[in-house]
Order: structure tokens, then sequence, then C-alpha cells
């Protein structure tokens, strides 16, 4: 039988007005694929948990806890689902600890203008309450399911660029922060790959064509989670839809860090699907 992931998304920017679910600017996907159940990101806050109650699902039995890079709106619910975890469940057993798997960047200091933006547990911290592997290499997660690590920038109008960000190195130096710590995952469905996304600083074409190198697998069905397409200049915004015109996907999910202007732009290139919190997918 063909692998199947199933995603729901427990915190988005945005939430459908028919649903009674709460958005934060942040961002958490529950994944459950070849037995595993996964929390990606845990949004700006604890609100994750919020929406998941609300949903009926438990938190308590993850397997994987994967960040897709260390600002606060992907790592601010940590120390919630810390606490969460500690707790006793209603039946009496005690809660599973999730491996966590991020880029070994992930939990350095980062601020932007003048302002701190990273995780707000630090290493030790997050080393106290969870399994903590740190990898900058591939990491599969299933037979089917890749944490892609550190993703090369290979698209000259998709390199970082600092602005005002800075990064806390743990030899005491301060430096422009490009972000290196980004990444994402990949799915291997029967239909193609299925990108999933946390904010996509590293750029979306880069992410694509190193999931497509790593998994051995050029046919791209779905990408879904935040593109950091906010503001993009013409040029960038017209290079990505081009990039992502000539995959053929089925459905682009672009949440998250993703403009209403940029979202308008690209669907002249691609199948614009809505998403929001409380809303379920599988492949």
């Amino acid at each position: 039988m063909t692998p199947r992931l199933s995603l729901t998304i427990l915190v988005d920017n945005t939430a459908p007005a028919d649903r009674n679910f709460t958005a934060e600017a942040g961002l958490s996907f529950l994944l459950e694929t070849g037995g595993k159940k996964i929390l990606f990101d845990t949004g700006l806050s604890g609100l994750f948990l919020t929406n998941a109650e609300k949903m009926g699902i438990s938190l308590r039995n993850l397997d994987f806890l994967i960040l897709s890079h260390g600002h606060s709106d992907h790592t601010g619910g940590l120390a919630p689902l810390a606490v969460h975890l500690a707790g006793t469940a209603p039946e009496g057993k005690q809660s599973r600890v999730p491996a966590l798997i991020a880029h070994p960047r992930c939990f350095w200091q980062k601020e932007k203008n003048g302002t701190m933006n990273g995780s707000a547990l630090s290493r030790e911290e997050a080393g106290r309450q969870f399994s903590i592997s740190l990898s900058a290499k591939p990491v599969w997660i299933t037979d089917d399911l890749v944490f892609l690590g550190e993703i090369p920038r290979r698209f000259p109008f998709e390199q970082a660029d600092p602005e005002k960000r800075t990064v806390h190195c743990p030899d005491g130096k301060i430096e422009p922060d490009t972000l290196p710590d980004d990444t994402a995952l990949a799915f291997r469905s029967a239909e193609g790959l299925v990108i999933i996304t946390g904010c996509s600083h590293a750029g979306i074409c880069n992410i694509t064509e190193y999931a497509r190198e790593v998994c051995g697998e050029r046919r791209v069905a779905d990408i879904i989670g935040g593109l950091h397409l906010l503001t993009p200049s013409p040029k960038r915004m017209q290079k990505t839809g081009k990039y992502l015109n000539r995959l053929h996907l089925s459905a682009l999910h672009a949440g998250h860090c993703t403009s209403l202007p940029a979202k308008q732009a690209l669907t002249e290139y691609c199948p614009m699907q809505e998403v929001g919190v409380g809303m379920k997918f599988a492949w």
C-alpha cells in the first residue's frame, strides 16, 4: 500500500470564518504518516495546544517534534508544550517525550531591528525537556518523510538578505543572519513530492530543488506552508512564479508569511488553494 500523509493545521495566520479556531502570526502543523505522529513547529504561543484540544487531538503521544527554524513564531510554543507534556494525562498515563529535530543553529539567539526574535528556550533548556538531535544534513523520519537540513542557496534571486537580522554566535560574535537554519520537510507520495515549509527563508525554489535531489523524485505534487513572500520585488515574484509553474503542481497551499498580493500574483502561475487553522489534508 502506498504510504499516506495526513496534515492538520493547528496554527496559521488565518482561520476559516465558519470554524471555532483562533489564528495567530505563527505556524504549527500536525503530521501523521508511517505510524508516526509529528509536530512541525509550535507557533508563537501555546495556541496550538488550545486549537488541538478543540479539534479533539491529543499531543501527548508525539513521536517527533521538528522545528523549521529558530524564530519565535515557530518556536514560541516550546515551553507551553513542555509544561503540557510534563502534566499527567486525564487517564493517568505519562506523556511520551518526542525526539526534537532541528538545524544546529536553531537555538542561537536571533535579533531583528533590535528586538530578540529567536527561541524563548535555549539549547540547554530544551535539552532538559526533549531528546534533541541537531543536524545540518537530511534526516529520514520515516521511509518517505525527510527533514531536509540546511538548504543550498542555488537561485540568485532567492539569496537571503539579512536586512537588520543578526545572530549571536556561541563564541560571542554577532553576525548578520542569513538563516541557514531555515529548513523544510519533504514527503514522497504516489503523485510526487509534498513540500512542507515553515517560512521558506531559504527560498521556496531552493527548498524544492533540494527536496527533489534528496528524495530522488522530480515530480512535485503540492507545497504547503509559508513562502516568505511578504513584499517581494517584481523580479523575484515573477521568477518564483515561473519556477513553480514549471512544476505543474496539483495545488499550492501558501500560508503564514505569504502576503495577499503575493498569493494573488501566484494564482497566475499555480492552482492556489485555501489554508487556515483546522483544515486537514491528505496525500
